[in-house]
């Protein structure tokens, strides 16, 4: 996924905004699938604008624009919807990791493990905390994000459940 279409599906789905709004949005809505800062996000509207993919609708005190999405921004995130192949991520520094934990005593190969799950652990109860405090509704951020935080959630379980059974793994050998 890149900066530049997440900031062209938020203003579509918002069907227009701020940059203001905009990072407000991200924070609540994608700042746990894709991360970006203030300096980013202003950047990039001003890319898509110098491209023709959106326009300023209206400018108002202290220079603050409102933001709409063009017809040839709708074409181009629906191209990118149904025809750019998702990228997996093939990085995963944790696991690289993993890959080296030999190199450390026992005890600190499943520590290090542990701490993994724990960490995994409070992230999954930070996502559900989360869920519980945003006011869910019918819209499509709310629908489709739902099912992005809840593929998180499952994700996070997922990894502290490896984690856990890694730990127990290295604890047998030992034995």
């Amino acid at each position: 996924m890149s900066l530049r279409h997440a900031v062209l599906g938020l203003l579509a789905e918002l069907d227009g905004g701020s940059g203001y709004d905009l990072m407000k949005m991200f924070e609540v809505s994608l700042g746990n699938v894709w991360s970006a800062n203030q300096s980013q996000v202003y950047g990039e509207l001003g890319k898509l604008t110098a491209d023709g993919l959106i326009e300023v609708t209206a400018e108002g005190p202290r220079g603050r624009k409102e933001y709409g999405v063009t017809e040839a921004g709708r074409g181009e995130l629906r191209r990118w919807l149904l025809e750019e192949e998702p990228k997996q991520a093939r990085r995963d520094a944790t696991l690289l990791r993993v890959f080296f934990l030999g190199q450390l005593d026992p005890d600190q190969a499943q520590a290090y493990l542990h701490a993994r799950a724990e960490d995994m652990g409070r992230r999954a109860e930070e996502l559900a905390a989360l869920q519980g405090r945003i006011d869910w509704g019918d819209d499509n951020l709310s629908v489709y994000g739902r099912l992005a935080m809840e593929y998180g959630r499952r994700f996070m379980a997922m990894r502290r459940e490896w984690a856990e059974w890694a730990e127990n793994e290295l604890k047998t050998r030992e034995s």
